[in-house]
């Protein structure tokens, strides 16, 4: 009997969440210099095609697979959002880096990057907490306590940690020109800085990864 495939093509990267991409993103450096792997995993993972079914497709039906998803639109113009709901809670961004906690900088430091990586689930947790209060554009979130809530953050579409990673990005990018201009810069603490600094160089190879510059895609 012959069967019907249904097919869930993400188109933005709101559909895909943080585990899924971790999760092709190890499997894809697993075959960095195989790029006819690495566009059967994108499928794999992102259209969640069991893999004996993806052998299964015409080459008409691959084609074009590769091609919606040579549709999406590099991440780096996304914006941070200062509210994300998770399971029916509202949780905030910190609302002023310079005055988060001691503990909560600490926790970030412990990662030798910010970037998106098997840590940034825990960075997350930390930037993003319960709101408690609004008042027009201003607000509060719980206090930092130490929790980590990473598995929850996994659950996060990309198109929010695109958003906070640039944001960081750009900070960074703040940083090192105000670096250049005067030898005062005290927005942040050392040690985030250096972090900052550090992080460039792991974004840049980020970006260039088959995920999202699709570049095996369109060849």
């Amino acid at each position: 009997m012959k069967q019907t495939l249904t097919i869930n093509i993400p188109t933005t990267w709101a559909d895909i969440q943080l585990g899924t991409y971790l999760e092709m993103q190890n499997d894809l450096e697993n075959y960095r210099d195989d790029e006819e792997a690495q566009t059967a995993l994108m499928l794999i993972h992102l259209c969640k095609i069991q893999p004996e079914y993806l052998k299964s497709l015409s080459a008409e039906s691959y084609n074009l697979l590769r091609a919606k998803l040579a549709g999406f639109i590099s991440p780096e113009g996304i914006e941070l959002k200062p509210f994300i709901t998770i399971d029916g809670r509202e949780y905030g961004f910190e609302p002023n880096l310079s005055k988060m906690s001691y503990g909560a900088y600490a926790d970030i430091t412990q990662n030798d990057t910010i970037t998106i990586d098997k840590n940034w689930a825990k960075i997350m947790s930390i930037l993003y907490r319960p709101v408690i209060e609004k008042k027009g554009d201003k607000y509060r979130i719980e206090p930092y306590t130490g929790e980590i809530r990473d598995k929850l953050f996994l659950q996060t579409d990309m198109e929010t940690n695109w958003g906070a990673l640039f944001f960081f990005l750009n900070l960074q990018t703040d940083l090192l020109n105000a670096i250049l201009k005067s030898l005062k810069v005290t927005e942040l603490p050392p040690d985030m800085q250096s972090i900052f600094r550090r992080s460039g160089e792991h974004i840049q190879r980020l970006l260039s990864s088959p995920m999202v510059t699709y570049g095996l895609l369109t060849k």
